[in-house]
């Protein structure tokens, strides 16, 4: 069970942004249905930062619902993301993704496959996992 690579329980339809993107398209990325609490940020096919909703909320809360908003419209995803965010490969196992997540200072990898995302992984799924099994 430990052994399970990690792209059998990772969501592997992920919404990614660029660094150059304005903040709007982030809140739009939130504002979906089913959202993911962390966005992969991308530039050129290669992983290179995350979003999350804490940090979009940081900035966000001068922004309120209207989507152009000065901060929407004039802030972008290079000045509120992390850089060089911690990540896994594919083939890694679940047992590895839980050993990271359960340190606390992360709340979710993105999965790469080669270079490029292939999805992302949080604490929630690690939970759903363990509790299915």
């Amino acid at each position: 069970m430990k052994s399970t690579p990690i792209s059998q329980i990772m969501t592997s339809k992920v919404d990614t942004v660029n660094p150059d993107q304005k903040l709007v398209d982030v809140k739009h990325i939130y504002e979906k249905e089913n959202f993911h609490h962390h966005i992969p940020v991308v530039e050129n096919g290669k992983l290179i930062g995350m979003v999350s909703l804490i940090d979009f909320m940081r900035k966000a809360d001068q922004g309120g619902l209207f989507d152009d908003a000065e901060v929407y419209q004039n802030t972008k995803v290079k000045e509120i993301m992390s850089s060089n965010p911690y990540f896994l490969y594919t083939e890694d196992t679940v047992e590895k993704a839980a050993e990271i997540l359960s340190k606390g200072e992360f709340h979710a990898l993105p999965i790469l496959k080669g270079e490029e995302v292939a999805g992302i992984v949080s604490t929630a799924d690690i939970i759903r996992f363990f509790m299915n099994k």
